[in-house]
Order: structure tokens, then sequence, then C-alpha cells
């Protein structure tokens, strides 16, 4: 969670290199995805700090002019440092949902509760959500862990370094998420 300044410059470091940006004026200017994600994380440092009120409307009002833009529904401090989205398009994170660091995403991934289930899926550190992925419910997914395109996870798989695909979700391989995630 970016608690301070220094919180805050660590996540945006770790979140620029998940996503492979170079340091440069067009990277900042011209990159949408990065541009979405420091203004999710400079949200995150006006929520979790305090201060000026003003700053705080504001950066609600920018993440949500570029989320919108770009297709994300992704509430702030869900996701640890480090997060990497693949590119524009439809993603869906509930706000009680908890997703560990060096999480990658794809498009049309939806991360929520379950119809009639108060649970939220809870996502270890270094994972990989492939496109078109589902995961709902009350569920705990470890670390390292390969979610496959068009996947619906509703089960938990603490484990963690397993591959997940299918309708509904099952294992089909130990390979770890750090195998495919560069």
């Amino acid at each position: 969670m970016i608690e301070s300044r220094a919180d805050l410059q660590a996540y945006l470091e770790a979140d620029r290199v998940a996503l492979g940006c170079e340091r440069s004026l067009k990277a900042l200017v011209l990159d949408d995805v990065w541009r979405y994600q420091r203004s999710l994380r400079r949200l995150e440092y006006r929520l979790n700090a305090g201060g000026n009120p003003v700053a705080l409307l504001a950066a609600k009002l920018r993440h949500r002019r570029h989320g919108r833009r770009l297709g994300f529904s992704i509430p702030p401090n869900v996701f640890g440092p480090g997060l990497s989205i693949a590119h524009p398009g439809t993603i869906v994170v509930h706000s009680e949902a908890r997703i560990g660091a060096g999480c990658r995403l794809h498009v049309d991934v939806v991360i929520g509760a379950s119809r009639g289930d108060a649970g939220v899926p809870a996502i270890g550190d270094h994972c990989y959500i492939g496109p078109g992925a589902k995961v709902f419910g009350a569920i705990e997914i470890g670390d390292g862990t390969v979610i496959g395109a068009n996947a619906v996870v509703n089960r938990s798989f603490p484990e963690g370094n397993v591959t997940l695909a299918g309708v509904p979700a099952s294992p089909v391989g130990s390979r770890a998420s750090e195998a495919i995630a560069g």
C-alpha cells in the first residue's frame, strides 16, 4: 500500500519496469497504459497519505477519465507493485480483491465476486492472467500461477506455480509465470 512519497516512487518504478517503459518524455506522454497506471498510483497515494482534498478530487477525476478511455475499471489499493497491463481493453476488478506484486493482465479480464458469494479473489505475487480470463469468488490463487486465455477460475489453487486452463479451470501444467510473463 502506498502511504508515503517514497512508496509512491517505488511503486511507479516497479510498474515502469514491469511495463518495459523507458525513462523518456515520449513514454511519459504517449504510452496510454503507463499514463493510466501513474494516475492509479497517484490516486492511491492521495487516498492513503491524506492531505489536500482538492488534489484528491483531481486524482480521482484523472484516474476515472484515463480508465474510461482505455476500458479499465481498476479501483485503487488492489494491486501490489509491478503491475503490468499488456494493452488497452476491458479489464474489470472488484474493489475488495487483493492481487500481489508483479501481476500481468491482458484484455477482457474480470476479477470479482460470484453471484451470491460475498468473497472475492486473493491472487498471489508474479501471476500471469491471460486474455479473457475470469476469476470469481472467495478463492485463493498462489504465487507464480498462470491463468490461461479464456479460463474461468472459480475454486482455489493456493499451491501456486501452476498453469490453469479451461472452463472451469483446472491445472494443465506446472510452468511458473516467470517463464512467460516477460
